[in-house]
């Protein structure tokens, strides 16, 4: 994102935009792709209620919350570019707030990468990864990303994994 500064997040946060909502995609390679034609779009505020929910020393993946909203929703998957977004302006709203703040560090990319979009970047992410005691490791000499050592020994796994039924219509996580 651009001109983060001058954008309010937590507005943008709390813009269902007409979400949740299903959509039939017909691309045959989309199908096979994520396994199936029914696409779910969760609203950017399911996926901060999402973050908010993973304690201190575990990790989630964008991957790992649209499983959950997928399996939650009886899609077959969930948007994946919306996913992305929506996650960053959790981050960000959490970020221009001085209450009531979203874990957003916590919640990393495929494989278990820093998320450079991320305010303060992969340093900032980084740095409260390892005060939470993960270990992150740099790969890559022209192209550098950072990964969180071994992050599916810290990873949560929303109640959905476990068949947990969701607490509400918006497929939140039960309580801690």
């Amino acid at each position: 994102m651009a001109n983060e500064d001058k954008k309010d997040f937590n507005a943008m946060l709390h813009d269902s935009k007409d979400m949740p909502k299903f959509q039939i995609i017909t691309d045959q390679k989309s199908i096979e792709k994520y396994g199936g034609s029914r696409m779910y779009f969760a609203p950017p505020a399911d996926y901060d209620r999402i973050m908010k929910q993973i304690p201190w020393g575990k990790v989630i993946t964008v991957e790992k919350i649209r499983e959950y909203f997928a399996a939650q929703s009886g899609a077959d998957f969930t948007e994946p570019i919306t996913a992305g977004i929506f996650v960053s302006i959790s981050a960000w709203a959490s970020y221009q707030r001085r209450e009531d703040e979203t874990p957003y560090w916590r919640t990393l990319k495929a494989h278990g990468e820093l998320n450079p979009k991320y305010p303060g970047g992969t340093k900032a992410q980084k740095e409260r990864l390892e005060a939470e005691g993960h270990t992150i490791v740099q790969k890559g000499r022209k192209n550098i990303r950072y990964f969180v050592k071994n992050y599916e020994d810290s990873l949560f796994t929303p109640a959905a994994a476990s068949g947990a039924a969701p607490e509400s219509p918006h497929f939140g996580i039960p309580g801690k």
